[in-house]
């Protein structure tokens, strides 16, 4: 819990739900995971919730339900962006659906904040939201919507009940999706790309986003919509499920949003970033450009929040397109990272880029000599 941090795209963290399971390699490095294995193993919100293993800790796939900072949001006045879940992920298969409805009732009685979830359990999240709605409360007072059982819990429970901001914050529940949470997934390379983006594509959400970091591979949005380009999904497309199960498209119609359970599939939101930490792993420069190039010709907004640890010392085709330099006294090991390359060494995609690992202050956030911080409006 946090109000104030580090990262780039967001003003606040917020943990009602801790712990994890390492499911990728994007997991490997995780900071959350070696922070609840280290520093913070004996708080109460991390206690039990890694293993000790020859690489350092690992998450164990317990995890915790933090309800002394569940209503937090609600005693922040001034509006802020908050990073849900920053560490751990509020659709792990061990978080049951009563949590996660405690949480999203949080977030529908706080419309002054911005919410940005992400998850790499995009199935899970998608299953939620979409179900949602047909979900019946256990409670008689509102026997057609979880929300506002749990929302009445936090007025009844918290002190909250007779705010004036109640009979706005129960119509807040029934505006579903809510308008001011943000849906993401979190994705490294192709393959995680391929899992999990169409199942974001599938889930109702006022925005959708998604964070390449730290990005291990170049990623092709081009090809994620069933052989539809990038930009026409992010256009305004609907997905819809043919009685024979085959998916295809449909335009918005102009009138606006897609009604309840009609799923728009859009794109809003590319979060690109290397990684950083003491084994960080490097990320090609021509990843990063290459997804600022799709976002910019889908009119998609763009975030590079940092190249991690390692920066391009030498871009061949820029710097050496002759082949002149000396490559083993330019990338001597270990302080670069490299690999095999005949003729010399470098880090190499389509372009051969030597790296340096610089640690992320001195790396820094220009991508071709400018910050990009564009936001979805």
């Amino acid at each position: 819990m946090s109000d104030g941090t580090t990262i780039e795209w967001t003003d606040a963290t917020w943990n009602p739900i801790t712990g994890c399971t390492v499911v990728s390699p994007g997991c490997t490095n995780c900071y959350a995971m070696g922070l609840a294995g280290t520093r913070l193993k004996h708080h109460t919100s991390r206690v039990g919730l890694t293993d000790m293993s020859r690489a350092g800790p690992v998450w164990n796939g317990e995890v915790r339900f933090n309800e002394q900072w569940l209503d937090q949001p609600l005693r922040w006045r001034r509006p802020r962006n908050i990073f849900v879940c920053a560490h751990g992920d509020l659709f792990h298969p061990a978080v049951p659906d009563e949590w996660i409805d405690r949480v999203f009732a949080v977030m529908a009685l706080a419309p002054h904040h911005r919410f940005q979830v992400l998850t790499k359990r995009a199935d899970r999240m998608q299953e939620y939201v979409s179900n949602l709605p047909n979900r019946q409360s256990g409670d008689p007072r509102w026997p057609h919507n979880p929300l506002e059982e749990a929302a009445f819990d936090m007025f009844e429970d918290r002190g909250f009940d007779g705010d004036p901001a109640s009979t706005r914050a129960y119509e807040a529940v029934q505006n579903w999706p809510l308008p001011n949470v943000w849906l993401g997934v979190s994705v490294e390379d192709q393959t995680r790309a391929d899992e999990r983006i169409p199942d974001l594509l599938a889930t109702p959400a006022a925005v959708r986003w998604i964070s390449a970091e730290p990005l291990l591979g170049s990623v092709d949005l081009t090809a994620l919509c069933n052989g539809h380009h990038f930009t026409d999904a992010l256009r305004g497309l609907e997905y819809h499920d043919d009685p024979d199960g085959v998916p295809h498209y449909r335009a918005i119609p102009p009138s606006g949003s897609p009604r309840l359970g009609e799923r728009a599939s859009r794109l809003d939101w590319v979060v690109v970033g290397g990684e950083s930490g003491p084994n960080a792993r490097p990320m090609h420069p021509d990843w990063a450009r290459s997804l600022r190039d799709q976002c910019q010709a889908a009119g998609v907004a763009y975030f590079f929040k940092q190249w991690g640890a390692w920066m391009a010392t030498l871009d061949r085709d820029r710097d050496d397109p002759d082949w002149r330099h000396d490559y083993p006294k330019v990338a001597p090991a270990p302080r670069f990272r490299f690999l095999n390359l005949e003729g010399g060494h470098g880090f190499h995609g389509e372009r051969v880029h030597v790296m340096r690992n610089v640690g992320k202050a001195r790396a820094g956030r220009l991508l071709d000599g400018r910050e990009w911080n564009e936001v979805p409006t």
